[in-house]
């Protein structure tokens, strides 16, 4: 069904705040979520608020969380989360980025012990809306197995990226470091149907076209994805002293505790380097030689990255967001959540 973005919105944030999440961080929190729903991005959006609001009520989630930045150098720093909303988090330390790459020239900024945050490319938008070129990565739960392997080791570990052109358009992908989202699986399950025999491994590490055979997820482009998903653990794990690899804490396992993530943020001021016009405008170039690329067979045009999505969100703004009549049903509901997440196996459903 579609709901309009201001109701859903309100939905959200009505229900996290009933679970127990402080007002304004529910606010923040339904932002990102109606963000990613907007954008057709649904694994990230709607359909997570029950499982924020089961880790909510369990206090996985620090209700009152005690946020930090400190300031660690000229251009870096780091904001302590208190296993606060992820959301909350990395957004208050993006602001903090912005401010200091528009001081400095560019900015690093990490994210310490906070929860899951959500489409990551919420942040790096929020820098190119300032002008700015905006990169993130983050951590997440070990399902991936690192090239050649038969255990999960990494999380699908994603990478965002945006830059401004005018008009306020943007260049900006979010993808995670494996061939296929989790989400995908679960689809083909849904419909009983096979999956690409590149998408994921079973139990022995062979590669598997039975979706219910999936035990662990494969990197994208092989051991160049493998390099990709590291240099994520690295940099949003290992650089901020967090636990890193197959140490990252499950989804999953125990809603009641805190999850310790990782994030890091790097935002860059173009007039550092060139004229900002001069660079929004070769942005905005770039957009339209691509769009005037010649198309492959079976394509009507090529999309600059993040093109796509915004097809989606103008027909989602002018005609409501399409959510799963089960989740609206949830959200207008007085059931805070069904106890359906704590300890379930990620592999199970």
């Amino acid at each position: 069904m579609r709901v309009s973005k201001q109701d859903l919105t309100k939905l959200i944030q009505t229900k996290l705040t009933k679970a127990g999440l402080h007002e304004d961080h529910a606010a923040v929190v339904a932002d990102v979520l109606v963000f990613a729903d907007a954008k057709g991005i649904h694994s990230h959006g709607a359909m997570r608020v029950e499982y924020y609001a089961e880790r909510i009520a369990k206090h996985g989630i620090n209700h009152e969380p005690d946020f930090k930045f400190e300031k660690t150098g000229p251009s870096s720093g780091v904001l302590h989360g208190d296993n606060g909303a992820g959301h909350v988090a990395a957004t208050r330390a993006m602001d903090e980025a912005i401010q200091i790459a528009k001081e400095t020239g560019v900015a690093v900024v990490g994210v310490k012990n906070m929860s899951h945050s959500g489409a990551i490319s919420y942040f790096t938008e929020r820098a190119a809306e300032q002008d700015l070129v905006g990169f993130s990565v983050c951590q997440s739960d070990p399902m991936v197995v690192p090239f050649g392997g038969a255990e999960a080791y990494y999380g699908t570990n994603p990478i965002a990226f945006a830059a401004p052109g005018n008009d306020g358009k943007c260049i900006s992908f979010d993808m995670a470091t494996t061939v296929q989202a989790w989400g995908k699986i679960l689809h083909a399950r849904s419909k009983n149907e096979a999956i690409p025999e590149d998408w994921a491994v079973d139990e022995n590490g062979e590669a598997t076209t039975n979706p219910f055979d999936v035990q662990a997820l494969l990197p994208i482009a092989g051991p160049k994805g493998y390099g990709l998903g590291m240099m994520v653990d690295v940099l949003a794990g290992v650089l901020l002293g967090l636990p890193f690899g197959n140490k990252v804490s499950s989804m999953y396992h125990d809603l009641s505790e805190g999850r310790n993530l990782g994030q890091l943020h790097l935002v860059i001021n173009p007039e550092q380097f060139t004229a900002i016009q001069k660079f929004k405008d070769n942005i905005t170039a770039s957009m339209s030689d691509l769009n005037h690329i010649k198309p492959a067979p079976g394509f009507d045009q090529v999309f600059y990255p993040g093109q796509n999505l915004e097809v989606i969100q103008a027909d989602y703004e002018a005609n409501g967001i399409e959510i799963v009549d089960d989740i609206y049903d949830y959200l207008v509901s007085d059931t805070i959540h069904h106890n359906a997440y704590d300890a379930k196996d990620p592999f199970a459903e």
